[in-house]
């Protein structure tokens, strides 16, 4: 992958982690249906028939798309606390 890709790719990350967090705050989203999504978005990356090194990538989206799990599970759980 290029730099300009990996930057891009570091810059959508960000970018999905403010609004699905921003989303759940704001009550567009309950943790429920933002888990959901995210949940959703791993299993797509798991179910992928890839080669060896394209698998790698995948399980490293799937564990960003983890972290931002706990992220927004941190959110929720500080706005009812």
């Amino acid at each position: 992958m290029t730099a300009e890709a990996e930057a891009a790719g570091l810059a959508a990350l960000s970018v999905c982690e403010s609004l699905v967090i921003a989303m759940v705050e704001k009550g567009h989203l309950t943790i429920e249906e933002a888990r959901g999504v995210l949940e959703d978005a791993a299993a797509a990356h798991l179910r992928q028939e890839m080669p060896e090194q394209a698998n790698r990538h995948q399980e490293m989206a799937v564990r960003f798309i983890e972290r931002l799990i706990l992220q927004v599970d941190a959110v929720g759980h500080a706005h009812r606390g």
